[in-house]
């Protein structure tokens, strides 16, 4: 069964929302299909001033030059989300203190502790516990003759590797998928009060949960070469400790981050296999041709991986502030002065990549923006790699015919992009 996934968009149409294209002002049409209106934007006003002061850039050297400098372009999101939020909601406090919206040196103490625990061997340690896990969602989803791609596998697999990254007991895990939607949809260009009192609420929730669980892990420390939490607890050998705002606020973060994410990974490429056969019958052959050398294997599914994140990035946008009067692309820039970064349209520009809006799975030289670039490049790249190599590699391959039975609902985001609902089955 076939069904509109991606809804075309004429040039004509992409270039007249181009023309007042508005964060604020969203239609439906661009939240289904954004990459047209990037493409006008990009060839014709690739530094969109916005309504509200702030610019828009969609080309991928000038998101890479403003990556480049921490010291012109900073992270710290206190002036941005002040009015957004509001100083005593606890969303304002969360999202000022989480690493990413941080400049040094709360960013590098917090990042540094938790690379500690994101070593290459420690993730390749998880790899037998993810592969287990993922062939476990599939003894279950074959039992039922299909599921949900999104609730019933992509989403479940963060959910887990971070609740252990964490040391977050089993039994604890049922709210973190909520809570993670409420506070990662806050940061939505425009909110309803209704989306901002679920995510202060969110945020409270998992404080208040947090605040048990550090109690026991002070009591009760794990390895720290493993466990993230007793890293943050125990804090730099140098004896510097994060305070107690720091150290919930980024155990939030961790959770969140680590679970949306990739759980649009997962299900982006999964959906994106069927919505493109050629693909889906090239990356099947090819891991058919390789079972036998897992070396090669692993290659063609980096390979996939990556391009699964440049075609559908699961983080679409991210944002600085102006430190001081400077350039990008050609255009001046005032200290002051708010640049959202269009990591969507950056890992579709033809100046970068050739047939930018073909899912090349062989894809060659990838240099996509979709864990950003400089000091705030995610930590957990080479964790979200590993779960998406694991999860849509053996998916496939236990379930070669899936077929989507509905047509599966976005979540209607613009920053983060995936899906909230895919059912299919095993045809």
């Amino acid at each position: 069964m076939t069904f509109d996934i991606t809804p075309p968009m004429t040039p004509a149409r992409a270039r007249t929302i181009a023309q007042s294209f508005d964060l604020r002002a969203l239609q439906p049409e661009f939240l289904a299909n954004p990459y047209p209106v990037y493409a006008a934007l990009r060839e014709h006003e690739p530094v969109r001033r916005m309504p509200d002061g702030s610019v828009f850039l969609t080309r991928c050297a000038d998101l890479m030059a403003v990556y480049r400098d921490a010291q012109t372009f900073s992270s710290d999101k206190q002036v941005e989300f002040a009015p957004k939020y509001g100083v005593s909601s606890a969303l304002f406090e969360h999202h000022t203190t989480s690493l990413v919206f941080n400049d040094p040196p709360l960013h590098t103490r917090v990042r540094r502790l938790i690379m500690g625990a994101l070593t290459r061997r420690a993730i390749a340690d998880m790899e037998p516990g993810l592969i287990a896990l993922v062939d476990s969602l599939l003894d279950s989803l074959a039992e039922r003759g299909g599921g949900d791609l999104v609730e019933d596998f992509a989403s479940a697999i963060p959910v887990e590797i971070i609740g252990n990254l964490l040391d977050v007991p089993h039994t604890d895990r049922g709210p973190l998928r909520a809570w993670s939607l409420a506070i990662l949809g806050a940061l939505e260009p425009t909110l309803t009060p209704a989306q901002q009192a679920l995510g202060n609420e969110a945020v409270t929730d998992m404080q208040a949960y947090l605040r048990e669980l550090v109690v026991h892990r002070r009591q009760h420390p794990g390895d720290p070469e493993r466990d993230v939490l007793t890293r943050l607890i125990q804090g730099e050998a140098s004896g510097e400790q994060l305070s107690d705002v720091e150290l919930l606020q980024n155990c939030i973060f961790l959770l969140n981050a680590g679970h949306e994410t990739t759980t649009n990974l997962i299900g982006n490429g999964l959906i994106a296999l069927q919505e493109h056969p050629q693909s889906r019958s090239f990356l099947h052959t090819a891991l058919q041709q390789t079972a036998d050398d897992t070396a090669v294997q692993e290659s063609v599914l980096t390979r996939a991986v990556d391009e699964f994140l440049r075609f559908e990035s699961s983080n679409q946008l991210g944002n600085r502030r102006v430190l001081k009067d400077t350039q990008v692309g050609g255009f001046d820039l005032s200290a002051g002065t708010l640049v959202t970064l269009c990591i969507g349209a950056a890992n579709r520009d033809p100046a970068q990549f050739t047939d930018p809006e073909v899912l090349d799975l062989a894809r060659e030289n990838n240099k996509h923006l979709a864990f950003g670039f400089g000091i705030h490049q995610c930590a957990g790249l080479s964790l979200a790699r590993l779960e998406g190599r694991i999860a849509i590699g053996r998916f496939l391959q236990r379930f070669p015919d899936f077929q989507l039975t509905e047509a599966p609902q976005r979540g209607g985001r613009a920053r983060f992009r995936g899906f909230l609902r895919a059912p299919f089955s095993l045809a």
